[in-house]
């Protein structure tokens, strides 16, 4: 036996192929489905999917092994009656593959959940055997269990999807607000540099504009003392003219 098509109670996803020992669940002897070999194509595939699909109608765990030589094999769950050690038995092999498989004890953890999904449902497939109706209702929880589940898992990835949107927002946000701060920053400093040329602009006009304010009162104070000393001569020769016709 080479591989292992494993189709769970119901089916999961469509098909999944793991390795017969990891299925946690009382199985019956492989019975040979033909005796004439098979040379396995896509179209006997899908026959056989088919044909199991029906199968699985019958809440059964069905595997279908190809040998080297490729004959089928059918191997359905035991309907054999459990005992008190198949229970002890169950509880020792779920142990012992949440150890194997290094399951988490707490939080979320896959591998857990589909161990313990194993074991639930050997429990009611033990359940069933003695009372089909108690294991149809079983089924009914578990089925709600499962959509309950798969409800909070969609609303943990919306939820998770939704904060990494916020975050990713968040962070295009900051890096918005610091590209303005950057150019609110760059625009001060060239305001400032041009108060600073504003500034020595004005300086040098008011300075400029004392020099030529003292140039011109200097050069007013000289015309001034210049019309005092002319207007002085003037009169000194004015009295020097009058004064002789006096006499």
């Amino acid at each position: 036996m080479d591989q292992v098509k494993n189709l769970f109670w119901p089916m999961k996803n469509g098909k999944c192929w793991v390795l017969n020992s990891e299925v946690i669940c009382l199985i019956s002897t492989p019975t040979k489905i033909s005796g004439r070999a098979y040379n396995i194509s896509n179209l006997d595939l899908e026959n056989i999917d088919s044909w199991l699909q029906k199968k699985l109608n019958t809440f059964k765990i069905i595997l279908i092994e190809r040998s080297e030589g490729g004959q089928l094999w059918i191997q359905e769950v035991s309907s054999t009656p459990a005992t008190r050690m198949d229970v002890v038995n169950l509880q020792e092999q779920l142990d012992m593959r949440l150890q194997q498989r290094q399951a988490r004890e707490t939080g979320i953890c896959p591998v857990r959940r589909e161990l313990y999904s194993q074991a639930f449902d050997e429990l009611i497939r033990q359940v069933t055997i003695n009372c089909a109706e108690r294991g149809l209702l079983l089924l009914r929880v578990r089925d709600e269990i499962s959509m309950t589940i798969a409800a909070y898992q969609t609303l943990y990835e919306s939820s998770i999807a939704f904060g990494m949107r916020k975050a990713l927002q968040a962070e295009q946000g900051k890096t918005d607000m610091e590209q303005k701060i950057n150019d609110l920053t760059q625009q001060k400093e060239e305001l400032e540099k041009q108060v600073n040329e504003l500034k020595g602009k004005c300086d040098a006009i008011e300075k400029r504009d004392v020099e030529r304010r003292a140039i011109e009162e200097k050069k007013h104070s000289e015309e001034i003392q210049f019309l005092k000393k002319t207007n002085q001569q003037l009169k000194t020769q004015l009295e020097g003219i009058i004064a002789p016709s006096k006499r």
